[in-house]
């Protein structure tokens, strides 16, 4: 038996490092077990899904993208003449590989300035708080511990239809390497993951089609956002189908024919390649040792409680493996919060206020409740709403599309619901996180300064509209 540590991480993404960096400050013998391995195969790497081929990988393409974009179609209605310009796709994928590098080597840094162990292999948790840890010659080593927290995130869904090959019908993974801009492009699933990696794609020549199963474009999403970013995806060559079920799909002359159905009947589409988003599930595969205690859903879901405790004692789990939305920053903090509880504190993480966002262009991001969620429960409330299109800062910098909207109690008027599509939604929706988390109501916006000229002030103005008090658009009138 080896060194007995008091935590022990099993994985290595957003949520594992950042517990095992928590319980380390904390004072308590840490080590981290991950088994992701460098493309030589010669070394650990750490990050997880979000940092190696998720989260900052599609940002970095989708921040270039957009730029060529900008630079190609808008530009010149401000001044700019660009001719010629092209884009260098082996140029943008090596930036992007720069900035993984750069980000997962610094938690390597961070585990070394805090004291945590890195731990290279495949974690197995076994009976009574024991890891067991195969490394890539397959020789294996047990570890112990008083706590062990179970972080290995999640992974694509692969479906019947359209089986994965890794060329031609690729996960969101093999949509980061293409190396070159596909002409025909399809995309399964109309969800975060679909949209941003068609932006991509569509912004840099792809003709490109969104097939979607659900007749409700972002369901999720509070559906007056909703529409009016499925009319900017559309304005801007999205092509998505709604209501549309794939039956099959079929490399043929290294094309991908892809049949589906919907309402009006039968279709069929060639495409370069498919990419296959429909959604993520938990990656647990080979992860619990029969008598470890710890119980799973049909679905490869941990049960845990509402502070992330599993039936074992002693054995926590966060992140994309438990309920709950599958988002980095959600099991960054039930990571904090179950390395904290583990030092005796009693800290607790508010569902109520983690922000969902979409990195599209317009960004689409909200925090709380929807309008349709209030109706469907049957309460009452109050809606302030204010377009980017009467915000001066927006217009100057020729993004004027979208809106912010808050909802609020009709009797408390606490905020309830915080929603924005257009340009940072992805900052602005933090402003209705910590309103929300302070318990504040829409006077209480409504009563801040807010700087001028920003973007930010149409969260002033959408506070204000609330009581029908917006000063920059004609409020509704009251039903008397």
């Amino acid at each position: 038996m080896s060194d007995k540590y008091d935590v022990i991480v099993i994985g290595a993404g957003p949520g594992g490092y950042v517990a095992a960096i928590k319980a380390a400050q904390l004072g308590l013998k840490t080590a981290c077990v991950e088994s992701w391995t460098s493309a030589d195969g010669k070394s650990q790497v750490l990050g997880g899904t979000c940092l190696n081929v998720g989260c900052i990988p599609s940002k970095a393409l989708l921040e270039v993208s957009h730029k060529f974009e900008e630079t190609t179609h808008d530009y010149e209605a401000q001044g700019i003449i660009a001719k010629d310009v092209k884009m260098d796709i082996g140029k943008m994928m090596e930036r992007k590989s720069g900035i993984v590098k750069q980000l997962t080597g610094g938690i390597a840094g961070l585990f070394k300035s805090n004291g945590v162990t890195s731990i290279h292999g495949h974690g197995k948790l076994l009976a009574g708080r024991k890891v067991e840890v195969t490394d890539k010659d397959g020789k294996t080593s047990t570890y112990e511990a008083d706590n062990v927290i179970i972080a290995t995130g999640s992974k694509p869904i692969q479906i019947p239809p359209a089986p994965f090959d890794g060329e031609y019908i690729v996960d969101s993974e093999g949509a980061l390497e293409f190396t070159e801009v596909p002409k025909r492009l399809g995309v399964i699933g109309a969800g975060v993951i679909g949209l941003e990696l068609g932006s991509v794609w569509a912004r840099l020549g792809s003709e490109v089609t969104v097939i979607e199963a659900q007749d409700t474009f972002l369901p999720a999403v509070d559906q007056q956002l909703a529409k009016d970013a499925f009319k900017q995806f559309q304005k801007q060559g999205l092509n998505i189908a709604l209501g549309a079920r794939m039956t099959g799909a079929e490399v043929k002359r290294k094309l991908v024919n892809v049949s589906y159905e919907d309402s009006k009947g039968k279709h069929e589409a060639k495409f370069d390649k498919l990419i296959v988003a429909v959604g993520r599930r938990p990656y647990t595969d080979g992860l619990l040792a029969e008598d470890a205690g710890v119980q799973m859903d049909e679905r490869g879901f941990i049960f845990v409680d509402d502070n992330c405790k599993t039936e074992a004692p002693g054995v926590w789990a966060i992140g994309d493996v438990v309920r709950g939305p599958m988002l980095a920053h959600k099991a960054s903090e039930e990571g904090v919060m179950v390395a904290e509880r583990i030092a005796g504190h009693k800290p607790q993480v508010n569902y109520d206020c983690i922000p969902n966002v979409i990195y599209t262009a317009p960004e689409v991001a909200w925090v709380g409740k929807t309008e349709e969620e209030l109706k469907a429960a049957g309460e009452e409330y109050n809606v302030g709403t204010f377009p980017f299109a009467a915000n001066g800062r927006a217009m100057a910098a020729n993004a004027a599309s979208g809106m912010v909207k808050i909802i609020a109690d009709a009797k408390t008027d606490r905020i309830l619901g915080f929603h924005v599509v257009g340009p940072a939604a992805s900052e602005i929706v933090a402003q209705g996180v910590i309103a929300m988390e302070f318990g504040s109501s829409a006077e209480d916006l409504a009563l801040t300064c807010f700087a001028h000229p920003t973007l930010s002030e149409s969260v002033h103005e959408a506070a204000l509209a609330v009581a029908g008090g917006a000063i920059h658009i004609a409020n509704r009138r009251k039903k008397k």
